[in-house]
Order: structure tokens, then C-alpha cells, then sequence
């Protein structure tokens, strides 16, 4: 579009006005996909500039507004550097002349603001100009705190690569002004008076500073801002978005002081401002409001994170007056459930510090609290008295429940899970409590019957007899819930095997009843999982229910679970009966698919093959009996019959991605059962992937050969076939990634590929380093090293790094030395451009995560060959560059020698990866 120049400014207002305003939806992206093709030219400087001088509509100037941003942040090195001057002048003037159109194109030139003046070295004390400029004309102020409130939180922004050393130039500068700035905030405030909008704009402001953490602590102790942001929130009247500012900036003040030693100033007024405002949560109680309710809850929790230390250190005393933690009860007793849930990450960490030091007195002080913190969620976890059916697990309150369960299980050690799991059975077995009140019991002491020991127990077993006796005329939550607790305490059934009847025939009736069959399936599931031995001589029953698994209304992935639980029983069988029951357990999935095969395709859950073949896989995976030596493999006969249909559905589906994920998943778990047994089915299984993936390059065959090499790559009768299978998977793979941003666009083939690659090199490396196409997969992934992306970089690294360590690792086998010289081939024909690769792909493209494994792979390349490493890393690092677009320095020539010592002097990997962590930072 843009080739045919800079295009018209009326052809840009004609495509802003569409992408306002088409009533078309295809007219608006053709005009998005125009705009955005725009912004990403060089004329878009130009135009969004001219866009804001003339100001013809609010549209426009968003657009020029939002483009300007965007170039400074993305694109600022296609800049001259005589221009940054005239560029910063040109958007002080639009900012100016535009500070009455509106508030969001206001913020979108102020960014534009801060990230020029983040880049642009030259801009020297930028804070003091700008405050200079305009703090005297109350009518700038606005745009002024903007600038002031944006300019701290892009320091740490992702899109601006300024490098640690711009950075901490920055930070020092900023610290520097921090003064100024809140006098001038003090100011503003008091000029204000009660106007909320320059309040709100006031609070931003600060907060944004405290987040920095470059304010002076003692300086903000005695500030007037701070009586101001209490006397706000103390206030009845203060409107909505007003309380909500001021509760984010005493919550960033809060955050600002973690280090509570170094601010005491400061963590004084603090604690005992935000103690001042109980009467004002109350106050806000009673009105029913319930923002505001959040906002005092969110400020207790922040006092409760940063006093957490002192309050474990010294309870009771001083800042560790225990009052915080009676805020957060208050809070936690509120009639929203969505006030306490606030606080759980405090209580989860005040629960980690207090398991750390096991001291019996200290546990005893907090015990009282945890104990009114249980008994409150206990009740946050009632369902209304009025709710019909089961409880819903994927609604928010579904969702509150499984976070109050997680926490229970993760406190419940201060208050001893057998006294709590008594206390709430005796509440049950004395009273006669409303239906809701009874589930939510059992709710909880499912959430910790696991942590109860279940060695000779009364109580766990008096429970076990009377859930399994409740009658089926309760209500129906209360049911559901009562078979949950039992699928927990599948250990106590374990232990006292005369339950197992009463058991299964409680689960079996939940079974038979719709909206109870997921859940009781999943109790089935661990039963089976944890009673395997006393669950063998049900075999049959289970067998039965397998067989008529879809005359239950189960989900599927209970339908998945119990074949699970089925096959685990099924693995302790005694050998000789194992293939005939596995024949059994398979053939209503094997029928269902021969039926697909011959039949043309419909809708409906049951005739999509891959609900047959995911039940395949479940039992192949978890049917692992023990088989001894020379023994043949009881599955072995079972999956040679069932091939032919796996064979027959990827033939009929070899489009179908998703369905040949599924099979391929299928066939993954019948080989890993059955292990070399699986020999016969190799041929025509590698056949018939090498050819489907001509046509269809799913990257799930990738996957399923790297199987294949896994179990057979030791056999020497093997090698060459699979050698054979991985040259014709490779021709259509690099045919795809060399395809323009074909890395890129097919992540899950390189993961794949290279998990395939790596696997030979584990299981047979000389058959590979030996072959034509180890030069291929190793120019493949020297390309791919710079591939965001989790899984595939994953991969690429790990198949590099056992490359070189097959050269290094003496293992006293007989091909070493060959093994070591192949490794010196490909080193010296690709050694100098993979170390280059590497670096520049950990500077400028790969998220921090990634930077353990590139260090592994430097590591190995250094125990191979350390003096020749060294060089190609001087070489490397001379080639990077120097400094910023802005101008400022991104590594000096010292930072860059250091690094160089740093990783050539390594005396284990951990040290390189910590050189590179600190070195990379230098150009985020």
C-alpha cells in the first residue's frame, strides 16, 4: 500500500473516519489493516505530526496521538539524531495546544512524552524543564501530572529497550528531582481544595513515584500529602473514584516500604494511619457500599504483606501489634465473600513463614486467628439455602471455593487437621444444622481428610460409615459433596478394606443419578488409584461399568478417569488374565471406531473418533503390569490386533489435524506399554507416517517418531530405518520452516522436531553425526535460537546442548573417540556462528526465562573446546553495538570484558548463566 509514497492526508482522514465509523465490519479492517500498515512506515511521523497541528476531530488526533507513541517506543531509531529536538519541541507544543480536546489523547501524548525523554540522552534534568515550563499556568496542570505520572511507570516498560545503564541513569535523575515533584503535588492539593479531578490526578501521581521507589522515606514521613490522602479516606462523603485513588497510593506507599528497617519514619505513620480507618470501614458497612469496602479491605491486606516480618518476629509488640490481623478477621466476617478473598495471599504467606519456624509457642499465638479465619470460610462457603442441583464448580463462587480449599489445606497444620476434622464432624453428628450449613461442613472436611492420618482412626472411620448411610432423600449438594469427601478418603478405605463394599455401592447409586455421575466417577477413580490390590476382585464390576460407560451422564473427562482407575486395577491382575480383560476394556472403544471408519461423518459427541481414541490411550497408559525378563508382554497380542483400526481412522482423518494429534497420542501409549514388544507394528506404523506426513506435515508424527527412536534407537538392526524415517520427516519440515516466518509460524513443529533430533542423539549419536542431514538440523536450529517461544526454544537448546556434550562426555564407550571427532567437524563449520547467534539472540530477542538453557549450551561448548570458545566470543562481543539511537550508552568497552572473564573463567554453568542474566540486561 505504501509503495506508491507518502500517501494523502484526506486518504488518511477517509480511513481513520471508517474505522470510527463504517457501519461495515469489513470496511473497518480493511481501513485497520491500512492504518496499521501506515504506522508501521516511515511517513507515519510525518503525517501523525500534521494530523495534530491541524486538529480536525477527536478521532484523528487519537490516531496521530496513539501513532506518535507507538513510533517513539517501537521504531525511535529511524530517527536522525538532529531531529529529537525538534520531535520533543513539536509534542510540547501539541500537548499544549490540544489540553482541552481530550483526556485520552492527552494520556497518549504524555507516553510519548516520557518514552522520548527515557531515550533521548540529550534531554538532560527533563523532569525540572518540564516543571519549570508549566507549573505556574494552572490550566497545563493537568497534562503536566500526566507527563509526571507516566514517565516513572515506563521506566521498567517492556517495549522500550533502553538497557540497564540508560536505566539506572534514569532512576538516579528522577530520585534527584522526586522532591520537587511532590512539592508540587503538595500544592496542587492544596489549590484544589475539593476538586475531585485534581485530586485523583494528585494521588495518581504520587502513587506512580512510590511504585519507582525513588521517594525519600523520611521526607514523605512528615509530608502534608500523606494527612491529605488520610482525611480523603476517613472521610464519609469522599466520592467513589476519589477513595479508590487515594486507597491505590497508600497501598503503593505500603508496598514502597517492604524493607520496614530502612523506612521507620515512614512504616510509623503509615501503620497508624491506616489503623485510623476501622471506623471508617465500618462506617462504609453500614452504608452498604461495597467499593469502598473492597478499597479498606485491599489497604488492611497491603499493611498485613509489609508488616508481615515484624509480626512473626515480635507479635504483639510494637508494629507487630496484632490488631492488623483483627482488620483482616473484621474483613473476612463481611457478608460478601469477595471482601475475604482479598486477604488469602497474606494468610497463605503468614501460614509459609510460621511452617518455616516450627516454634510451638509462636504457632499457639497465631492458632486463635487461624481458628476465627476457618470458621469465617466455613460460612463464606455456604451455598444461598434457596440453590437447587449440585454446586456449580466453574462459576466465581465455584471458583471462591476451590481457592478457600487450597488455603485450608495450606493453614490447617496451625490449628492440627485431626482437631478441625473432629470439630467439624461433632458439628454435624450434635446439632441438626440446615442443609447448607451441612454441605459446606463436609465441603471443608473434604478439603482436609487427606492431611488426617488415617492409621487406626476412630473418628475417620465413624465418618466413613455414616456419609455412606446418608439417605438419598438429602439434598442433592449435600450429596454430591458427601461423595467427594469419600473419593478423599480413599487412604482410610485402604486401610480398613471391610468399607470397600459399602463404598462402591454409595458410589455406584451417585453413578446412576445425572447430576451426581462426574463427581462419583472421579471418587471411583481414586478409590481404584489408591486401593488397587483390594480393588482386583471388583475387577468385573468395574469391567461392567466400563462397558456402559455412555449410559452415564459422565463429562469426559470423568469417563476418561474411571477407564484410568480401571486400568491401574487391571495392571495387578495375575499375567494370564491381563490380555483377556484388556481385549474386554478395549473392544467397546475398538467396535465405536470400526463403525466410524465405514460410516460417513456426523455430528454428536459419540461419533467423533477422538473420544474412542483418548479412552484407548488412557488404558494403554496406565496398564503398566510388572513383567519379568524373557516374559512376552501381556498387552502385546491386545495392540497388534487393535492396529489395523488406529491404521484405518488415520487414514480416513490424515487431515484433520486434531484427529491425528489424537491418534498419534494413542499410538505414543500403545508403544511406551508395550515397549520392544511393539516391534511388528514398526514398518508399517513408520510407513504410513512418512507417507501421510508428505501431504499433511502434522507435527505430532515428529513427536511419535522421536517415541520410536526412544524405544528402538539402541537396537542396531533399527538404526538405519530410523535414520531413513527421520531424512524423509526432515525434507517437508525444512520445506515448511524455510517458508517465509515459517520458525515463527509453526513453533510446535521445531518443539517436535528437535525433541525427535534429540532423542537420536541420545540413543544412537554416531548413527546421526555420521549422516547427510546432521549439517541440515544443525543450520535448522542455529536459525531457530532466536524463536520466542517456550516449548521450541525449549528444544532447539537442549538438542544443541547434548549435541556438543556427546563429544564430551567420556563414557568409556568404544565410539568416543569417533563421536569426539565428528563433534570437532561440526564445530569448526558452525562453532563461530552458533556462540554469535546465541548472544545476540539472549540480548535482543529471548525473554529471561530462556537463559538457563543457552547457558547450558555455552557450558558444554566451553568444556569441548574452552581456547577456541574464547574466541569466537571476543569476536562475537566486538560486534555488538555500542550505544542507543538516543544516544546513550548501552555497555561500555569494561562491561563488555568483564562479561568475557566472567563466562571464560566459569567454573560451572551457574556462574555463566548468572554473566548472562546481568550482561543481557544491558539491552532490555
Amino acid at each position: 500500500i505504501m509503495e506508491g509514497g507518502k500517501p494523502s492526508l484526506e486518504l488518511v482522514y477517509h480511513a481513520v473516519q471508517a474505522l470510527y465509523h463504517d457501519p461495515d465490519p469489513a470496511g473497518k479492517e480493511r481501513a485497520s489493516l491500512w492504518l496499521g500498515e501506515l504506522q508501521r512506515s516511515m511517513y507515519a511521523w510525518e503525517i501523525s505530526d500534521q494530523l495534530l497541528q491541524l486538529q480536525r476531530d477527536v478521532e484523528s488526533c487519537y490516531f496521530a496521538a496513539q501513532t506518535m507513541k507507538m513510533k517513539i517506543q517501537m521504531s525511535f531509531y529511524e530517527l536522525p539524531a538532529e531531529t529529537h529536538i525538534a520531535l520533543r519541541d513539536s509534542l510540547l507544543s501539541h500537548i499544549q495546544n490540544l489540553k482541552e480536546l481530550s483526556p485520552i489523547i492527552i494520556t497518549q501524548l504524555a507516553l510519548a512524552i516520557a518514552d522520548l525523554a527515557l531515550q533521548m540522552a540529550s534531554w538532560k534534568g527533563c523532569v525540572h524543564t518540564l516543571i519549570e515550563k508549566y507549573s505556574s499556568d494552572i490550566s497545563s496542570l493537568p497534562f503536566l501530572m500526566e507527563i509526571l505520572t507516566v514517565l516513572p511507570e515506563e521506566v521498567h516498560s517492556r517495549s522500550l529497550r533502553i538497557g540497564a545503564n540508560r536505566r539506572a541513569e534514569i532512576i538516579e535523575d528522577l530520585a534527584y528531582y522526586s522532591s520537587t515533584v511532590v512539592t508540587l503535588l503538595v500544592s496542587c492539593a492544596e489549590k484544589a481544595g475539593n476538586d475531585e479531578k485534581i485530586l485523583i490526578k494528585v494521588f495518581r501521581c504520587l502513587s506512580s513515584w512510590f511504585n519507582l521507589g525513588v521517594l525519600d522515606s523520611n521526607f514523605m514521613a512528615n509530608n502534608r500529602l500523606l494527612i491529605v490522602l488520610f482525611q480523603v479516606l476517613q472521610q464519609d462523603e469522599t466520592p467513589t473514584n476519589l477513595h479508590e485513588a487515594a486507597s491505590d497510593c497508600v497501598c503503593s506507599s505500603l508496598y514502597a516500604i517492604e524493607n520496614v528497617d530502612n523506612n521507620m519514619a515512614l512504616a510509623t505513620q503509615l501503620f497508624h494511619g491506616v489503623l485510623t480507618l476501622e471506623t471508617a470501614y465500618h462506617m462504609a458497612v453500614a452504608r452498604e457500599d461495597l467499593d469502598k469496602v473492597l478499597n479498606y479491605c485491599r489497604i488492611f491486606t497491603e499493611l498485613c504483606e509489609t508488616f508481615l516480618e515484624t509480626i512473626v518476629r515480635s507479635p504483639g509488640r510494637g508494629m507487630g501489634d496484632l490488631r492488623t490481623l483483627e482488620l483482616l478477621l473484621i474483613c473476612a466476617g463481611h457478608p460478601q465473600y469477595e471482601v475475604a478473598e482479598i486477604s488469602f495471599n497474606f494468610w497463605y504467606r503468614l501460614g509459609e513463614h510460621l511452617y518455616k519456624t516450627s516454634d510451638p509457642m509462636l504457632h499457639g499465638i497465631f492458632r486463635p486467628y487461624i481458628q476465627r479465619l476457618l470458621h469465617g470460610l466455613a460460612r463464606h462457603c455456604q451455598l444461598d439455602p434457596d440453590h437447587e442441583g449440585v454446586p456449580e464448580d466453574t462459576d466465581d463462587f465455584g471458583e471462591f471455593r476451590m481457592r478457600v480449599s487450597d488455603l485450608v489445606k495450606d493453614v490447617i497444620f496451625l490449628v492440627g487437621s485431626m482437631e478441625c476434622f473432629s470439630q467439624l464432624y461433632s458439628t454435624l453428628k450434635e446439632g441438626n444444622p440446615p442443609w447448607e450449613v451441612t454441605e459446606a461442613v463436609l465441603f471443608i472436611m473434604a478439603a482436609i481428610a487427606k492431611s488426617v492420618d488415617p492409621e487406626n482412626n476412630p473418628t475417620l472411620t465413624e465418618v466413613l460409615e455414616q456419609v455412606v448411610l446418608l439417605p438419598q432423600t438429602v439434598h442433592i449438594a449435600v450429596r454430591y459433596t458427601s461423595i467427594e469427601l469419600v473419593g478423599e478418603m480413599s487412604e482410610v478405605v485402604d486401610r480398613n478394606p471391610r468399607f470397600l463394599d459399602p463404598v462402591l455401592s454409595y458410589l455406584m447409586k451417585g453413578l446412576g443419578e445425572k447430576p451426581l455421575a462426574s463427581v462419583a466417577a472421579k471418587a471411583l477413580h481414586n478409590i481404584c488409584s489408591v486401593c488397587r490390590d483390594h480393588m482386583a476382585q471388583h475387577f468385573q464390576g468395574l469391567l461392567d461399568i466400563a462397558r456402559a460407560l455412555d449410559s452415564f451422564a459422565l463429562s469426559t473427562d470423568a469417563a476418561v478417569g474411571l477407564l484410568k482407575g480401571t486400568a491401574l486395577v487391571l495392571a495387578r491382575l495375575p499375567l494370564e488374565k491381563i490380555a483377556e480383560c484388556l481385549s474386554d476394556l478395549c473392544d467397546v472403544q475398538v467396535m465405536a471406531l470400526k463403525k466410524l471408519i465405514s460410516q460417513e461423518p456426523s455430528n454428536g459427541k459419540l461419533s467423533d473418533p477422538t473420544v474412542w481414541l483418548d479412552r484407548l490411550a488412557v488404558i494403554f497408559r496406565h496398564t503398566n503390569p510388572i513383567v519379568e525378563n524373557g516374559q512376552m508382554h501381556p498387552c502385546q497380542k491386545v495392540i497388534q490386533e487393535i492396529w489395523p483400526v488406529l491404521s484405518e481412522t488415520l487414514n480416513k482423518h490424515q487431515a484433520d489435524n486434531r484427529i491425528v494429534e489424537r491418534c498419534c497420542r494413542c499410538l505414543r501409549f500403545a508403544v511406551r506399554c508395550v515397549g520392544k514388544g511393539s516391534a511388528a507394528l514398526l514398518q508399517p506404523l513408520v510407513t504410513q507416517m512418512v507417507s501421510v506426513y508428505q501431504v499433511y506435515p502434522h507435527s505430532c508424527f515428529l513427536y511419535l517418531g522421536s517415541i520410536l527412536v526412544d524405544e528402538y534407537g539402541m537396537e542396531e538392526g533399527c538404526r538405519q530405518g530410523l535414520l531413513d524415517m527421520l531424512q524423509a520427516l526432515c525434507m517437508p519440515t525444512f520445506q515448511l520452516l524455510e517458508s517465509p516466518n515459517g520458525l515463527r509460524n509453526h513453533p510446535d513443529t521445531v518443539d517436535d522436531l528437535f525433541r525427535l533430533a534429540t532423542r537420536f542423539v541420545q540413543r544412537s549419536p554416531v548413527t546421526l553425526l555420521s549422516s547427510q542431514i546432521v549439517v541440515h538440523l544443525i543450520q535448522c536450529a542455529i536459525a531457530a535460537t532466536s524463536l520466542d517461544h517456550r516449548d521450541a526454544n525449549c528444544s532447539v537448546m537442549k538438542f544443541i546442548r547434548d549435541l556438543v556434550h556427546t563429544g564430551v562426555a567420556n563414557d568409556h564407550e568404544d565410539d568416543f573417540e569417533v563421536r569426539k571427532q565428528l563433534i570437532s567437524q561440526a564445530m569448526g563449520q558452525h562453532g563461530q556462528l552458533l556462540v554469535t547467534q546465541l548472544i545476540q539472540s539472549s540480548c535482543f530477542c529471548l525473554p529471561p526465562y530462556t537463559l538457563p538453557d543457552v547457558a547450558e549450551v555455552i557450558w558444554e561448548i566451553m568444556l569441548f573446546d574452552r581456547p577456541t570458545f574464547c574466541r569466537w566470543l571476543e569476536s562475537t562481543l566486538k560486534g555488538l553495538p555500542k550505544e542507543t539511537s538516543g544516544g546513550a550508552v548501552t555497555v561500555t568497552n569494561k562491561q563488555l570484558t568483564d562479561f568475557h572473564k566472567q563466562v571464560t573463567s566459569a567454573e560451572e554453568c551457574k556462574q555463566v548463566c548468572w554473566a548472562i542474566r546481568e550482561f543481557t540486561r544491558l539491552f532490555r
